[in-house]
Protein backbone atom coordinates (compact mmCIF):
# COMPACT_ATOMS: atom_id res chain seq x y z
CA UNK A 1 0.00 0.00 0.00
CA UNK A 2 0.92 3.41 -1.00
CA UNK A 3 0.73 6.92 0.39
CA UNK A 4 -2.32 7.11 -2.25
CA UNK A 5 -4.33 4.05 -1.01
CA UNK A 6 -3.88 5.61 2.75
CA UNK A 7 -5.51 8.53 1.75
CA UNK A 8 -7.86 6.66 -0.43
CA UNK A 9 -7.76 8.66 -3.84
CA UNK A 10 -5.19 5.64 -5.03
CA UNK A 11 -2.13 5.88 -7.65
CA UNK A 12 -3.13 5.56 -11.54
CA UNK A 13 -1.20 4.91 -14.80
CA UNK A 14 -0.40 7.54 -16.69
CA UNK A 15 0.34 7.53 -20.64
CA UNK A 16 0.47 10.87 -20.79
CA UNK A 17 3.78 12.11 -20.52
CA UNK A 18 5.07 14.94 -17.85
CA UNK A 19 1.24 16.13 -17.07
CA UNK A 20 1.31 18.23 -14.12
CA UNK A 21 -2.36 17.33 -13.62
CA UNK A 22 -1.22 13.64 -12.88
CA UNK A 23 1.72 14.33 -11.09
CA UNK A 24 4.15 14.40 -13.64
CA UNK A 25 6.48 11.38 -13.69
CA UNK A 26 8.09 9.12 -10.76
CA UNK A 27 11.37 10.43 -9.70
CA UNK A 28 14.92 8.50 -9.81
CA UNK A 29 16.32 6.82 -6.58
CA UNK A 30 18.62 9.59 -6.51
CA UNK A 31 16.47 12.54 -6.69
CA UNK A 32 14.73 11.03 -3.86
CA UNK A 33 17.53 10.36 -1.68
CA UNK A 34 18.97 13.94 -2.41
CA UNK A 35 15.49 15.38 -1.71
CA UNK A 36 15.39 13.22 1.84
CA UNK A 37 19.00 14.15 3.25
CA UNK A 38 17.94 18.28 2.23
CA UNK A 39 14.80 17.67 4.14
CA UNK A 40 16.82 16.69 7.13
CA UNK A 41 18.90 20.13 7.77
CA UNK A 42 18.40 23.67 7.85
CA UNK A 43 20.45 25.99 5.01
CA UNK A 44 20.96 29.56 3.39
CA UNK A 45 18.74 29.65 0.54
CA UNK A 46 20.75 32.14 -0.98
CA UNK A 47 23.85 30.05 -1.13
CA UNK A 48 22.13 26.66 -2.23
CA UNK A 49 20.80 28.76 -5.34
CA UNK A 50 24.20 29.84 -5.56
CA UNK A 51 25.52 26.35 -6.07
CA UNK A 52 22.72 25.57 -7.89
CA UNK A 53 23.22 28.37 -10.09
CA UNK A 54 26.74 27.27 -10.78
CA UNK A 55 26.14 23.78 -11.85
CA UNK A 56 23.28 25.08 -13.97
CA UNK A 57 25.36 27.07 -16.08
CA UNK A 58 27.78 23.85 -16.15
CA UNK A 59 25.17 21.53 -17.95
CA UNK A 60 23.60 24.78 -19.91
CA UNK A 61 26.95 27.08 -21.00
CA UNK A 62 24.77 29.93 -19.72
CA UNK A 63 26.75 32.30 -17.28
CA UNK A 64 24.34 31.41 -14.35
CA UNK A 65 20.89 30.01 -13.18
CA UNK A 66 18.45 29.89 -11.02
CA UNK A 67 15.58 26.56 -9.75
CA UNK A 68 12.20 27.98 -9.90
CA UNK A 69 9.09 26.73 -9.26
CA UNK A 70 8.60 25.04 -12.75
CA UNK A 71 9.19 26.73 -16.14
CA UNK A 72 6.22 29.00 -15.89
CA UNK A 73 7.47 30.73 -12.76
CA UNK A 74 10.82 31.01 -14.51
CA UNK A 75 9.60 32.47 -17.34
CA UNK A 76 7.35 34.90 -15.09
CA UNK A 77 11.06 35.24 -12.94
CA UNK A 78 12.92 36.14 -16.36
CA UNK A 79 10.62 38.70 -17.66
CA UNK A 80 10.75 40.83 -13.95
CA UNK A 81 14.41 40.60 -14.39
CA UNK A 82 13.73 42.15 -18.05
CA UNK A 83 11.40 44.73 -16.85
CA UNK A 84 13.08 45.72 -13.34
CA UNK A 85 16.95 45.46 -14.07
CA UNK A 86 18.25 46.17 -10.44
CA UNK A 87 16.01 49.42 -10.20
CA UNK A 88 14.98 48.59 -7.00
CA UNK A 89 11.52 50.79 -7.35
CA UNK A 90 10.44 48.96 -10.18
CA UNK A 91 11.16 45.69 -8.34
CA UNK A 92 8.70 46.59 -5.32
CA UNK A 93 6.04 48.08 -7.83
CA UNK A 94 6.22 44.76 -10.19
CA UNK A 95 3.68 43.78 -11.97
CA UNK A 96 2.92 47.94 -12.71
CA UNK A 97 4.96 48.79 -15.06
CA UNK A 98 3.70 52.48 -15.47
CA UNK A 99 6.11 54.71 -17.12
CA UNK A 100 8.45 52.16 -17.57
CA UNK A 101 9.55 49.73 -20.97
CA UNK A 102 6.88 46.97 -20.56
CA UNK A 103 6.35 45.27 -24.31
CA UNK A 104 7.72 42.13 -24.93
CA UNK A 105 7.84 41.06 -28.82
CA UNK A 106 6.72 37.61 -29.89
CA UNK A 107 5.68 35.87 -32.81
CA UNK A 108 2.33 35.82 -33.61
CA UNK A 109 2.20 32.28 -34.37
CA UNK A 110 4.25 31.88 -30.99
CA UNK A 111 0.94 33.11 -28.70
CA UNK A 112 -0.33 30.59 -26.48
CA UNK A 113 -2.11 30.03 -22.85
CA UNK A 114 1.66 29.54 -21.25
CA UNK A 115 2.49 33.27 -22.27
CA UNK A 116 0.44 34.19 -19.47
CA UNK A 117 3.32 33.58 -17.44
CA UNK A 118 4.97 36.46 -19.02
CA UNK A 119 2.14 38.82 -18.24
CA UNK A 120 1.89 38.10 -15.04
CA UNK A 121 5.28 40.06 -14.73
CA UNK A 122 3.45 42.95 -16.56
CA UNK A 123 4.22 42.38 -19.60
CA UNK A 124 2.38 44.06 -22.70
CA UNK A 125 2.84 41.28 -25.56
CA UNK A 126 3.43 42.66 -28.74
CA UNK A 127 2.77 40.29 -31.89
CA UNK A 128 4.16 40.55 -34.66
CA UNK A 129 3.76 38.76 -38.06
CA UNK A 130 0.81 35.65 -38.64
CA UNK A 131 0.78 32.09 -38.35
CA UNK A 132 1.80 31.51 -41.94
CA UNK A 133 4.92 34.01 -42.16
CA UNK A 134 6.54 37.04 -40.65
CA UNK A 135 8.97 38.92 -41.81
CA UNK A 136 12.10 40.10 -40.13
CA UNK A 137 11.63 43.94 -40.64
CA UNK A 138 8.22 43.10 -38.68
CA UNK A 139 10.30 42.05 -35.69
CA UNK A 140 12.13 44.81 -36.29
CA UNK A 141 9.79 47.72 -36.81
CA UNK A 142 8.00 46.47 -33.75
CA UNK A 143 10.74 47.16 -31.43
CA UNK A 144 10.56 51.15 -29.52
CA UNK A 145 11.60 52.05 -26.41
CA UNK A 146 9.25 51.14 -25.36
CA UNK A 147 10.62 47.05 -25.51
CA UNK A 148 11.92 45.22 -22.49
CA UNK A 149 12.40 42.01 -24.03
CA UNK A 150 11.83 39.90 -26.95
CA UNK A 151 10.32 36.46 -26.32
CA UNK A 152 10.65 32.79 -28.66
CA UNK A 153 8.55 30.28 -28.15
CA UNK A 154 10.54 27.24 -29.01
CA UNK A 155 8.82 24.37 -30.42
CA UNK A 156 5.84 26.83 -31.37
CA UNK A 157 3.54 26.13 -34.38
CA UNK A 158 3.24 28.02 -36.96
CA UNK A 159 5.96 30.08 -38.97
CA UNK A 160 8.49 31.79 -37.25
CA UNK A 161 11.61 33.36 -38.01
CA UNK A 162 14.84 30.97 -37.35
CA UNK A 163 15.96 31.75 -33.81
CA UNK A 164 19.57 33.23 -35.18
CA UNK A 165 17.73 35.98 -36.91
CA UNK A 166 15.95 36.63 -34.35
CA UNK A 167 18.13 37.17 -32.08
CA UNK A 168 20.28 38.80 -34.34
CA UNK A 169 17.31 41.50 -34.55
CA UNK A 170 17.16 41.68 -30.84
CA UNK A 171 20.51 42.42 -30.03
CA UNK A 172 20.96 44.97 -32.95
CA UNK A 173 19.02 46.80 -30.96
CA UNK A 174 20.33 45.94 -27.04
CA UNK A 175 17.09 44.23 -25.95
CA UNK A 176 17.11 40.43 -24.69
CA UNK A 177 15.63 37.71 -25.64
CA UNK A 178 13.50 35.19 -23.20
CA UNK A 179 13.61 31.75 -24.95
CA UNK A 180 10.16 29.00 -23.34
CA UNK A 181 12.47 25.79 -23.79
CA UNK A 182 10.24 24.07 -21.23
CA UNK A 183 9.59 20.65 -22.95
CA UNK A 184 12.37 20.57 -25.62
CA UNK A 185 14.05 18.17 -24.10
CA UNK A 186 14.97 15.51 -25.83
CA UNK A 187 17.37 16.24 -27.79
CA UNK A 188 19.59 16.57 -24.87
CA UNK A 189 21.55 19.30 -27.30
CA UNK A 190 18.58 21.57 -26.45
CA UNK A 191 19.93 22.17 -23.44
CA UNK A 192 22.57 24.14 -24.60
CA UNK A 193 21.55 24.88 -27.99
CA UNK A 194 19.56 28.36 -27.30
CA UNK A 195 22.66 29.55 -25.28
CA UNK A 196 24.92 28.74 -27.73
CA UNK A 197 22.55 30.79 -30.51
CA UNK A 198 22.38 33.77 -28.20
CA UNK A 199 19.42 33.56 -25.95
CA UNK A 200 19.74 35.80 -22.89
CA UNK A 201 17.16 33.67 -20.86
CA UNK A 202 16.09 30.27 -21.24
CA UNK A 203 13.40 28.68 -19.40
CA UNK A 204 13.14 24.51 -18.74
CA UNK A 205 10.86 22.44 -17.15
CA UNK A 206 13.00 19.99 -14.44
CA UNK A 207 10.20 18.08 -14.13
CA UNK A 208 10.24 16.57 -17.36
CA UNK A 209 13.36 15.19 -19.60
CA UNK A 210 15.75 15.81 -16.80
CA UNK A 211 13.38 13.99 -14.27
CA UNK A 212 13.79 16.24 -11.37
CA UNK A 213 10.63 17.53 -8.73
CA UNK A 214 7.53 18.06 -10.59
CA UNK A 215 7.67 21.49 -8.75
CA UNK A 216 11.23 22.65 -10.50
CA UNK A 217 11.99 24.73 -13.16
CA UNK A 218 15.69 26.48 -14.41
CA UNK A 219 15.98 29.74 -15.67
CA UNK A 220 19.56 30.31 -16.76
CA UNK A 221 21.27 32.88 -18.82
CA UNK A 222 23.15 36.42 -18.58
CA UNK A 223 24.51 36.45 -14.85
CA UNK A 224 22.81 40.23 -14.45
CA UNK A 225 19.59 38.85 -15.06
CA UNK A 226 19.44 35.49 -13.49
CA UNK A 227 20.88 37.92 -10.44
CA UNK A 228 17.79 40.46 -10.83
CA UNK A 229 15.26 37.31 -11.20
CA UNK A 230 16.88 36.17 -7.73
CA UNK A 231 16.29 39.58 -6.37
CA UNK A 232 12.56 39.08 -6.78
CA UNK A 233 12.19 35.44 -5.97
CA UNK A 234 13.28 34.65 -2.86
CA UNK A 235 12.73 36.10 1.04
CA UNK A 236 13.67 39.87 1.33
CA UNK A 237 12.84 40.25 5.16
CA UNK A 238 16.44 41.57 5.02
CA UNK A 239 18.06 44.63 6.67
CA UNK A 240 20.52 46.90 5.40
CA UNK A 241 23.26 46.63 7.81
CA UNK A 242 23.30 42.67 7.99
CA UNK A 243 21.82 41.37 4.02
CA UNK A 244 23.99 39.14 2.50
CA UNK A 245 24.37 41.43 -0.40
CA UNK A 246 24.69 45.04 1.56
CA UNK A 247 28.43 45.35 -0.38
CA UNK A 248 26.19 46.35 -3.52
CA UNK A 249 24.26 48.99 -1.67
CA UNK A 250 27.98 50.06 -0.44
CA UNK A 251 28.81 50.07 -4.07
CA UNK A 252 25.79 51.79 -5.42
CA UNK A 253 24.88 48.43 -7.48
CA UNK A 254 21.31 48.47 -5.40
CA UNK A 255 19.51 51.57 -3.42
CA UNK A 256 18.75 49.00 -0.88
CA UNK A 257 17.17 45.61 -0.33
CA UNK A 258 13.82 44.89 -2.56
CA UNK A 259 10.82 44.02 -0.49
CA UNK A 260 8.64 40.59 -1.80
CA UNK A 261 8.97 40.83 -5.26
CA UNK A 262 6.80 39.34 -7.73
CA UNK A 263 8.11 36.13 -7.50
CA UNK A 264 7.91 35.87 -3.44
CA UNK A 265 5.06 33.14 -4.00
CA UNK A 266 7.28 31.10 -6.41
CA UNK A 267 9.30 29.86 -3.30
CA UNK A 268 10.90 26.82 -4.15
CA UNK A 269 12.00 24.87 -1.12
CA UNK A 270 15.37 23.33 -0.74
CA UNK A 271 14.33 20.10 -1.31
CA UNK A 272 13.47 20.63 -4.68
CA UNK A 273 16.57 22.45 -5.09
CA UNK A 274 18.74 19.83 -3.90
CA UNK A 275 16.39 17.01 -5.96
CA UNK A 276 16.89 19.04 -9.16
CA UNK A 277 20.74 18.97 -8.66
CA UNK A 278 20.66 15.54 -8.62
CA UNK A 279 19.01 14.78 -11.90
CA UNK A 280 21.08 17.56 -13.24
CA UNK A 281 23.87 15.58 -12.73
CA UNK A 282 22.58 12.45 -13.01
CA UNK A 283 21.54 13.74 -16.95
CA UNK A 284 25.11 13.75 -18.41
CA UNK A 285 25.52 9.91 -17.27
CA UNK A 286 21.63 8.38 -18.80
CA UNK A 287 22.01 6.20 -21.20
CA UNK A 288 19.32 7.55 -23.75
CA UNK A 289 19.88 4.90 -26.41
CA UNK A 290 18.53 2.46 -23.36
CA UNK A 291 15.49 4.61 -22.33
CA UNK A 292 14.57 5.22 -25.92
CA UNK A 293 14.79 1.34 -27.13
CA UNK A 294 12.58 1.07 -23.56
CA UNK A 295 9.87 3.41 -24.67
CA UNK A 296 9.97 2.05 -28.49
CA UNK A 297 9.30 -1.35 -26.73
CA UNK A 298 6.38 0.17 -24.71
CA UNK A 299 4.80 1.81 -27.47
CA UNK A 300 4.84 -1.24 -30.10
CA UNK A 301 3.03 -3.39 -26.93
CA UNK A 302 0.48 -0.83 -26.91
CA UNK A 303 0.27 -0.51 -30.77
CA UNK A 304 0.32 -4.37 -30.90
CA UNK A 305 -2.82 -4.93 -28.52
CA UNK A 306 -5.15 -2.70 -30.75
CA UNK A 307 -3.81 -3.87 -34.27
CA UNK A 308 -6.13 -6.12 -36.17
CA UNK A 309 -9.28 -5.26 -34.94
CA UNK A 310 -12.02 -3.83 -37.27
CA UNK A 311 -12.34 -0.32 -37.03
CA UNK A 312 -9.21 0.95 -35.16
CA UNK A 313 -6.02 1.96 -36.98
CA UNK A 314 -2.57 1.54 -34.50
CA UNK A 315 0.73 3.09 -35.31
CA UNK A 316 3.75 3.88 -34.15
CA UNK A 317 4.78 7.23 -34.38
CA UNK A 318 8.90 8.33 -34.32
CA UNK A 319 9.99 10.60 -34.82
CA UNK A 320 6.85 13.33 -34.10
CA UNK A 321 5.96 15.60 -36.56
CA UNK A 322 8.27 18.69 -35.13
CA UNK A 323 11.11 16.23 -34.99
CA UNK A 324 10.88 15.45 -31.16
CA UNK A 325 12.64 11.78 -30.82
CA UNK A 326 10.17 10.14 -28.57
CA UNK A 327 7.77 7.28 -29.64
CA UNK A 328 4.02 7.24 -29.35
CA UNK A 329 1.14 4.69 -29.72
CA UNK A 330 -1.59 6.33 -31.79
CA UNK A 331 -4.49 4.80 -32.08
CA UNK A 332 -7.68 5.94 -34.41
CA UNK A 333 -10.93 4.60 -34.16
CA UNK A 334 -13.95 5.18 -36.82
CA UNK A 335 -17.52 4.15 -36.18
CA UNK A 336 -16.93 0.41 -37.45
CA UNK A 337 -15.54 -0.33 -34.13
CA UNK A 338 -18.51 -0.26 -32.43
CA UNK A 339 -17.03 2.25 -29.56
CA UNK A 340 -15.63 5.36 -29.88
CA UNK A 341 -12.23 7.14 -28.56
CA UNK A 342 -13.70 9.01 -25.64
CA UNK A 343 -15.23 5.75 -24.87
CA UNK A 344 -11.86 4.29 -25.10
CA UNK A 345 -10.40 6.91 -23.04
CA UNK A 346 -12.97 6.96 -20.27
CA UNK A 347 -13.11 3.15 -20.13
CA UNK A 348 -9.27 3.48 -19.87
CA UNK A 349 -9.74 5.97 -16.66
CA UNK A 350 -12.56 4.37 -15.19
CA UNK A 351 -10.63 0.94 -14.57
CA UNK A 352 -8.73 0.20 -11.42
CA UNK A 353 -5.67 1.80 -11.72
CA UNK A 354 -6.81 4.02 -13.47
CA UNK A 355 -5.06 5.03 -16.95
CA UNK A 356 -4.92 8.21 -18.50
CA UNK A 357 -4.15 9.03 -22.00
CA UNK A 358 -3.40 11.91 -23.95
CA UNK A 359 -7.01 12.57 -25.14
CA UNK A 360 -6.78 15.99 -27.29
CA UNK A 361 -7.75 14.43 -29.91
CA UNK A 362 -10.33 12.29 -28.95
CA UNK A 363 -13.55 13.47 -30.46
CA UNK A 364 -11.84 13.14 -33.92
CA UNK A 365 -11.07 9.81 -33.09
CA UNK A 366 -7.36 9.82 -32.33
CA UNK A 367 -5.76 8.31 -28.85
CA UNK A 368 -1.97 8.81 -27.86
CA UNK A 369 -0.36 6.83 -25.56
CA UNK A 370 3.22 8.72 -24.64
CA UNK A 371 5.89 6.55 -22.78
CA UNK A 372 7.80 8.71 -20.35
CA UNK A 373 6.15 8.81 -17.22
CA UNK A 374 5.17 4.57 -17.41
CA UNK A 375 7.27 2.35 -15.27
CA UNK A 376 8.23 -1.22 -15.91
CA UNK A 377 5.41 -3.69 -16.47
CA UNK A 378 2.69 -0.47 -17.64
CA UNK A 379 2.47 -0.57 -20.91
CA UNK A 380 1.78 -4.81 -20.64
CA UNK A 381 -1.02 -3.46 -18.62
CA UNK A 382 -2.41 -0.94 -20.56
CA UNK A 383 -2.11 -3.13 -23.05
CA UNK A 384 -4.36 -6.11 -21.40
CA UNK A 385 -6.53 -3.11 -20.91
CA UNK A 386 -7.05 -1.76 -24.29
CA UNK A 387 -8.04 -5.39 -24.90
CA UNK A 388 -10.52 -6.22 -22.62
CA UNK A 389 -12.31 -2.79 -23.73
CA UNK A 390 -11.80 -3.19 -27.92
CA UNK A 391 -12.73 -6.64 -26.94
CA UNK A 392 -16.57 -5.79 -25.82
Amino acid sequence: MNVYDELGIGSLISARSFSTKLGGAPLPLEVIDAMREAAGHCVRMDRLQDAASKLIAEVTGAEAGLVSSGASAALTLGTAACLAGFDVGRMNRLPDTTGIPNQVVVHRSHRNDYDHALRAAGAQLVDVGFSYYTFAYEVEESISDQTAALFYQAGGDGFALPFAEFVRIAHKYGKPVIVDSAAELPPVRNLRAFIEDGADLVAFSGGKHIRGPQSTGILCGRADLIQSAALQHQDMDNFPESWPLRSWIAEGRLAGPPHHGVGRGFKVGKEEIAGLMAALRRYSQRDFAAELRGWMADMQCIVDAASGRPGVRAELRFPQPNGREIPHAVLTVDAVAGVSAVDVVLALQEGTPPIFVFERHAREGVIVFMPEALIPGQAQAIAARLNEILSR
